[in-house]
């Protein structure tokens, strides 16, 4: 499994806002464990994709300070299993974004239901941390079609 966990971004307004999907089919190997029979998505998992949401409004303004980076959940909210192959919109509006750190709103939905919500904290890692050669396909992807 890759650590890719928004297949496709919806909307942006960079350093505000972002939406995006993600649907993880019942082949990954993760749903054998969790739960046998009874396959969902992890709730860890679920933090990460509406994590990786917001990190998409706050790296397209590509500031000198760096790529956000996952500090702290704050508040996460869980309110029902997620099945694989649904499809979750995910959305994270910017509450603050600062120099040093930033915080989001963030929700999970799947069939115009409330899955899931987090408010998340993000620090920033210096770009030069990151291979040379790094590049995010769905930013990317987004940026072309718009």
């Amino acid at each position: 499994m890759r650590f890719l966990l928004v297949d496709r971004i919806l909307r942006l307004e960079p350093g505000r806002m972002a939406e995006a999907e993600k649907s993880l089919p019942i082949s990954e190997e993760l749903f054998r464990d969790h739960f046998p029979g009874f396959p969902v998505v992890p709730g860890v998992l679920l933090i990460e994709m509406m994590g990786q949401t917001a990190a998409k409004a706050l790296n397209v303004q590509k500031l000198p300070r760096g790529n956000a980076m996952l500090g702290e959940v704050r508040n996460a909210r869980f309110r029902q299993w997620v099945k694989p192959g649904e499809v979750i919109r995910l959305s994270a509006e910017i509450a603050k974004n600062q120099e040093d750190f930033a915080i989001a709103k963030c929700q999970a939905v799947v069939g115009g239901k409330k899955v899931g919500s987090a408010e998340l904290l993000f620090f920033f890692a210096p770009l030069g941390q990151f291979a040379p050669d790094y590049r995010d396909e769905i930013l990317e992807d987004f940026l072309q079609r718009v």
